[in-house]
Order: C-alpha cells, then sequence, then structure tokens
C-alpha cells in the first residue's frame, strides 16, 4: 500500500503543500498543464530552491501580472461558490478530481457561513476565494492524484501563535475558519508568533487524512519539502511529505490497529455471524471474551486486530451488525516470523507444514489442521493420529 505521510512540524498552508509534493517528484508541467486550462489569463507558477534555516525546500509562487493583479484588487477580491464551480469545471483535473476540490470548497463555505451566520449560497470566500488559494487547492488535488497514494495520514499540526490579519479583522491564531476547518485534527501550539497553519492549509489536510498520529511503518521512497514565507532564525518554515509503501498485514515489524467494543444487549445467536461479518471486511483476528459489565450485566468482549488501511471496514461491520453505540482503537507494534509452506510424507498421504523462521531459523513447524482431517476421513482413522504422523515426518526431515 502506498502511503503519503504529512509531517506538519511548523505549520502548513496552500503553497507549502504543493511546494513539498512539487520536492516530492510531481511534475511541475504537469501541474501547468491541469491549472492552465481553469481558464484565467495572467497568471503564472513556478517553484524555486529556496533555504529555511538551513533546510533546502521548494517554495511555490503564484505570480499575477500587473493589470490581472489590478483587475482583482479592485473587482475580483473574492468569489463565491457557484463562481469557483465554474472554474474547477474549466480544469484538466478527473471527475473524481472535481468532485473531490468541489467538496473542499463547499466545506469551506458550510465554515465560513456558520462563523458569520448566514446562508452557504450568500458566502463570498475572500481569502481563500482570491486566485493564489484556488490554484493552491485545485493543484493540491492533482498533486495527490498524481502520486498515486492510497493512505494520506496528517502528522499533529503546529498551527503557530500570537494574532492574526484577515479580511474580517483581527483574530487570534489559529483563525477563526482554520479552526472550524480542522474539526477533531490533533493540534498544538510552538515556535514564533505566526500564523503556521493556514484555512487552505487546513482544508486540505483534513480534507485528504485518512488518519492523524506518528509516522506509520512504512520504506521510504520520496521526500519532499515545501517553503512557506517565514524566515525563521532556528527552526525551518517547512513542510515535509514522505511518500512509500507500507507492509501488508502480515510483514515482520508492522503495526496493527486493535479495535474493541463491550456488547452486553445482543443477541448471543449474532455473534457468529459478526465474526465471519469482520473476516470478510479484511481482519486478521477476531476473538471473544466473556466479561462482567456495570450493573453486573454479563457481557461480550470483541476484539478485532486489523491493518490500519482496513479500520473503516471494521468499524463500520461492528456498527451495523451490533447493537454497539461505541468502539475503540489503538495502534500496536508487532512482530511475526516468516512463514513457508511444506509438505511431508505420512503413510496416509501428504500433509502440509506451516513453518517459522526468525532470522533464517527455524522456530516451530505444525500440521495444517485441514489437511489431518482430510487424510483421516479418507483412511477412516483419529486425526489426531493423522497429526502425530505428520510431527513425526516433519522431525525427521526438518531443515
Amino acid at each position: 500500500m502506498r502511503i503519503l505521510y504529512f509531517d506538519c512540524f511548523n505549520g502548513a498552508s496552500g503553497d507549502m503543500i504543493l511546494g513539498a509534493l512539487l520536492d516530492a517528484g510531481v511534475p511541475l508541467d504537469g501541474l501547468r498543464t491541469a491549472l492552465g486550462s481553469l481558464a484565467i489569463d495572467g497568471y503564472d507558477i513556478a517553484a524555486d530552491r529556496v533555504l529555511r534555516a538551513g533546510v533546502s525546500a521548494t517554495k511555490f509562487r503564484v505570480t499575477e501580472d500587473e493589470t490581472t493583479k489590478a483587475a482583482h484588487t479592485h473587482h475580483h477580491s473574492h468569489r463565491s461558490l457557484p463562481e469557483i464551480y465554474r472554474l474547477i469545471d474549466r480544469s484538466a483535473l478527473a471527475p473524481a478530481g472535481k468532485d473531490r476540490a468541489k467538496a473542499l470548497f463547499e466545506r469551506l463555505a458550510v465554515a465560513e457561513a456558520a462563523i458569520h451566520q448566514m446562508p452557504v449560497e450568500k458566502v463570498h470566500l475572500h481569502e481563500v476565494g482570491a486566485l493564489d488559494s484556488i490554484i493552491d487547492i485545485v493543484g493540491a488535488v492533482y498533486a495527490l492524484d498524481s502520486l498515486g497514494v492510497d493512505r494520506v495520514i496528517v502528522s499533529p499540526i503546529n498551527v503557530g501563535r500570537g494574532m492574526v490579519h484577515s479580511a474580517h479583522g483581527v483574530f487570534p491564531v489559529p483563525a477563526p475558519a482554520t479552526v472550524r476547518l480542522l474539526a477533531d485534527a490533533p493540534v498544538f501550539s510552538r515556535g514564533p508568533e505566526a500564523e503556521l497553519l493556514t484555512p487552505t492549509g487546513a482544508l486540505v489536510l483534513t480534507g485528504y487524512a485518512q488518519a492523524f498520529g506518528p509516522m506509520p511503518a512504512m520504506r521510504v521512497a520520496a521526500t519532499g519539502y515545501g517553503a512557506g514565507d517565514h524566515e525563521f532564525a532556528d527552526t525551518p518554515n517547512v513542510l515535509r511529505v514522505l511518500v512509500g509503501e507500507s507492509g501488508d498485514g502480515h510483514a515482520d515489524g508492522d503495526r496493527v490497529l486493535v479495535v474493541e467494543s463491550e456488547i452486553d444487549d445482543m443477541n448471543p445467536q449474532l455473534f457468529g455471524s459478526v465474526m465471519d461479518q469482520l473476516y470478510a471486511a479484511g481482519a486478521l483476528e477476531v476473538f471473544f471474551v466473556s466479561v462482567q459489565m456495570k450493573k453486573s450485566r454479563p457481557g461480550t468482549l470483541v476484539s478485532v486486530l486489523v491493518a490500519p488501511s482496513k479500520k473503516d471496514d471494521i468499524v463500520d461491520v461492528l456498527f451495523r451488525e451490533t447493537t454497539t453505540i461505541g468502539v475503540r482503537f489503538a495502534e500496536w507494534q508487532r512482530e511475526c516470523l516468516a512463514r513457508e509452506i511444506l509438505s511431508v510424507a505420512t503413510p496416509y498421504g501428504d500433509v502440509r507444514i506451516k513453518v517459522a523462521r526468525r532470522n533464517g531459523v527455524v522456530m516451530n513447524g505444525q500440521p495444517e489442521f485441514d489437511d489431518c482431517a482430510a487424510r483421516a476421513n479418507e483412511h477412516g482413522v483419529a486425526t489426531k493420529d493423522v497429526h502425530a504422523s505428520a510431527v513425526k515426518a516433519w522431525l525427521e526431515h526438518r531443515p
């Protein structure tokens, strides 16, 4: 599975996101082609190498000619949602990308409407409705699609501190629209007084994040640094992205999620079906434990081990197939032995042996129970006798 991780240790903005994605391998010419189809005249884009506190990063820039800049200053400093939709429809994004970009701007309009207590259709987007922000958001959709990632994970986000000037006045960092867009994203405040997370940055990060947390286990294939506008002496104003491949859920040293819920009000006959549904949804292990719950009620603890990418599927099954109204989950590190299947000959026929190794050394070998049962049925003998015969054959011929 291909993962993209946003490391927001010093905030994020639209241009920082695009700079980091370009630095990670998105071609500038492809981005320019996609954006050129917005049919907006009088602007150009560029990507320059800059230093931020000694770190080399890509600075993404949108430049307007003087005529266009004057026109925007006097007539188009902000746009309505339908106007932005029309621009997106002109872009070269794939249909799914256009839908994603529109959904992002709709989230922004809903946030602005809630803050200013007005209908969504009457909202005019100010800073994020400006040309450079439209380019940042549409460009980010194109760039993320072009990288072909399966999962986006975002770190806790440094929002900065102090006060910020906006079209509506002076507000504490993070600005009201940014706070509204953050939803449940984990944030913190550290460093010099500055706005480190902009509404555009919050919009893109939360719009794409499938999980928030520490860097996942993965093999890093590409890294990118996107530069912000601030020049801090002791910390780089950059956003880092890492792109890589994760394990398949059975690799040594991988991570799994433990999803759990206690249930005390469900017909016990349903638990068998629940287990089947959980395995069908991608569970690695499912087990039920009897527990004593509040008011001395007997209950069942449902525990599911699953690859992080399958969390939503498992949670959907638990809410759909059981009576639970809440689940909890935690990420665990695990180590699995390398496994292979060998075959041994017994008086009852061939039986497969699952062999487990650690650092090349055989740790264990166990007959496959289904093979033992099938050979026992064929010869009219006890399954335990076939099992013992397979173990004997394995021990005599183990590598």
